[in-house]
This record gives C-alpha cells, sequence and structure tokens, in this order.
C-alpha cells in the first residue's frame, strides 16, 4: 500500500497495537513509538507490546507506550519486521499490517507498507504520520531520530543516502535533539562494553587476505567482561573496522548453544544472501540469521556457504 492508503486505513481502525522485533533495535523501537504518539495524537488508543528482550539503552524510548495487562487490541501492527519467525517473543494472535524497509520481507501480512530503497523504518513512518496528523511533535521527531540514525550507525553505514539526511534534517527542523542523542546513543559506553570490545579486537580472524573479518562472542567473553545484553548494542559493528574487510561477520554464542549471526559487507558482496541460506534476511549491506550451532562450527558453515555464493 502507499503512504496516503495506509493513513486512511489507520484512520479507520482503532485500538491498535504495534510489534517490535526480537532483540529489537533503535529502529524497531524508535518508529514503533513514534507511530503510537501519532496514532494517539489522530484520536485512537494505541500501544506498544512490551518487548521483554529490549535493551535499558532504549528503554525510556519505548517503554511509556507500552500496553497494560489485558489490554485486548482490534489492529496489529508490525513495525520494522521482516519475517514471522522475528515476531516478538511471547506474542500470540495474528498481525493485520506490516511497515517495513527490508528488501527481505516476506508479505506474511495481509497488508503492508514497504518501502525497500529506505534506509530505515523511520523514515517510511515519519511520512506515514504527516499523513496522519499533518505535522510531528517534538517526542516523535525524537523517537524517529534514534529511529533513522542507530539503523545508519550515526550516518557512516553504507546504507545512508540523500534522503536519510534529507529525513534527519526534518526531524531536527521539527525539534529533534540530535547533539543529546547522539552521546546517548554512540559515544558514551559502559565499562563492561569497553572490556568486551577488547576481547573482541584480541580473537578476531581474517579470511581472503582479510576482505573478510570475523569476530566471535562467546558466553565465556562475557562472564569475563562482566557483560550483559545492554553492553552489546550495535556490537556487529566492530568487525567492519578492520581495514581491508569487504565482509564483516560477527558471531555470537546465545545460552542456548545456538549462534546468531551479523553479516556486513560493501556493494558487490550480498550479505542477504549469505543469511537466507540459514533462514536469515535483511538487506544486501546488512543481514543476519541463526544458526543451530556453537560458534566454531557455524563460523565454519558460514565460511563454506560464502566460497560458494562470493567466487
Amino acid at each position: 500500500m502507499k503512504i496516503s492508503e495506509t493513513a486512511k486505513l489507520f484512520l479507520q481502525k482503532d485500538n491498535f497495537l504495534l510489534l517490535t522485533h526480537k532483540n529489537p533495535d533503535g529502529d524497531t523501537l524508535g518508529s514503533a513509538a513514534a507511530l503510537c504518539s501519532a496514532l494517539r495524537r489522530a484520536g485512537k488508543t494505541a500501544y506498544l507490546f512490551p518487548n521483554e528482550q529490549m535493551t535499558e539503552k532504549y528503554r525510556e524510548f519505548a517503554e511509556p507506550y507500552h500496553a497494560p495487562t489485558g489490554y485486548k487490541a482490534a489492529f496489529t501492527v508490525a513495525v520494522d519486521i521482516a519475517t514471522e519467525g522475528l515476531l516478538p517473543q511471547d506474542f500470540e494472535g495474528k498481525v493485520d499490517f506490516c511497515i517495513d524497509h527490508h528488501p527481505s520481507n516476506t508479505h506474511y501480512a495481509p497488508k503492508s507498507l514497504i518501502a525497500a530503497s529506505k534506509a530505515s523504518c523511520g523514515e517510511v513512518v515519519l511520512q506515514l504520520i504527516k499523513a496522519l496528523n499533518g505535522d510531528l511533535t517534538q517526542e516523535e521527531a525524537n523517537l524517529l531520530y534514534v529511529a533513522v540514525s542507530t539503523d545508519c550507525g550515526c550516518f557512516v553505514y553504507a546504507n545512508t543516502k540523500a534522503d536519510t539526511f534529507r529525513a534527519a534534517a526534518e526531524l531536527l527542523d521539527c525539534g529533534a535533539e540530535n547533539s543529546r542523542l547522539n552521546v546517548k546513543l554512540f559515544r558514551k559506553v559502559s565499562a563492561a562494553r569497553m572490556k568486551i570490545e577488547g576481547l573482541v579486537y584480541s580473537g578476531m580472524e581474517f579470511y581472503r587476505d582479510g576482505q573478510i573479518s570475523v569476530a566471535t562472542i562467546t558466553q565465556q567473553m562475557l562472564r569475563e567482561a562482566e557483560a550483559t545484553e545492554d553492553d552489546l548494542d550495535d556490537i556487529s559493528g566492530l568487525a567492519g573496522r578492520a581495514e581491508k574487510a569487504v565482509l564483516n561477520i560477527t558471531v555470537r554464542e546465545k545460552e542456548n548453544g545456538e549462534s546468531r549471526v551479523s553479516l556486513r559487507s560493501a556493494p558487490g558482496v550480498d550479505s542477504c544472501e549469505i543469511a537466507s541460506v540459514f533462514g536469515g534476511g535483511g538487506h544486501a549491506m546488512a543481514a543476519g540469521c541463526t544458526i543451530q550451532a556453537a560458534p566454531e562450527k557455524a563460523k565454519r558453515m558460514l565460511l563454506d556457504v560464502i566460497d560458494e555464493l562470493w567466487k
């Protein structure tokens, strides 16, 4: 559906429940919270599904919009969720609508607003809010700045486009506190984060004369650094700092023994194609998947697939 069609549909609905994806990042949380605020301004009842995997960094942005216990939704909207497998833990029910920007979206919802050309879901929601209400509040501008900036790595990732900067400028015009948010989201880290980064760097592995960089994060490393999930936000960006790396891989061991994999690549190497072999998805230059194996085995499986797909 188009922006105008989606706005018209939403104005006909009520009692919204907005979903964010598993292991939620700033884009899914900021976009959903901003849309929730806008729907309330449009006279609708709207809440976010409480995502138990949310880290402390984003709590102040999303928690004020959480649904109370016993809330009965009539219209459920998935925000920045490419596949049903990424729906939040403990969510049961059907999805009525999906707002997304991932080219790998599986069209699992009966109706969707998908803008695959956008660098972030926040850019899509920005246009939708304007169609709903005509303007943005400062609160919504802040939430969308969180969404846009985090999905672009504070505008340094390769997915950043001219439209991304135009969206950010519009959000600043609406009062987004970019200085405060940049410090919170990108400059300050915990002591545990510093320790885990040191362990990651010391254990980095390189293949194809440095074109492939692999970072591994084990449960033992987390214990040694006394790090929790709150200390791992955007940890997958570390592998990309290697000078000659074209394809960057981060393999994180989960408590149940499986491995969560993040892939980021330069143009010419399709991260999404690699992730899709293991049931994952994302963008050509940023994708992810889960492999039912310990990190060392998962790494070997990935490298075998890469050898097949990237000659």
